[in-house]
C-alpha cells in the first residue's frame, strides 16, 4: 500500500510559491504482469508470467523459430 499525492502549483526553484498538496489516495503496487510464450516441459504455452519473474530466469522463453532458406 502507499499514497498517491496530487499536487499543483509551480516549484520554488522554478520561480513559484511552491508545490501545494490537493489529495492524498491510497494505492496498491501491483504485479507487472506480461502475456508471453513460455516453454513448459518441453510444450510451448502462452502464460501470464510477472516481469520480475522474467528477468530471475525463473521461466524460459522458448527458442526462435528459423526459416530455411531455399
Amino acid at each position: 500500500m502507499g499514497n498517491k499525492v496530487a499536487r499543483r502549483g509551480l516549484a520554488k526553484y522554478k520561480g513559484g510559491v511552491g508545490k501545494k498538496t490537493t489529495s492524498v489516495t491510497k494505492r496498491t503496487f501491483r504485479p507487472n504482469i506480461q502475456k508471453i510464450r513460455v516453454e513448459v516441459d518441453g510444450t510451448v504455452k502462452r502464460m501470464k508470467v510477472c516481469a520480475q519473474c522474467i528477468r530471475s530466469g525463473k521461466v524460459t522463453k522458448p527458442r526462435k523459430r528459423t526459416v530455411k532458406q531455399s
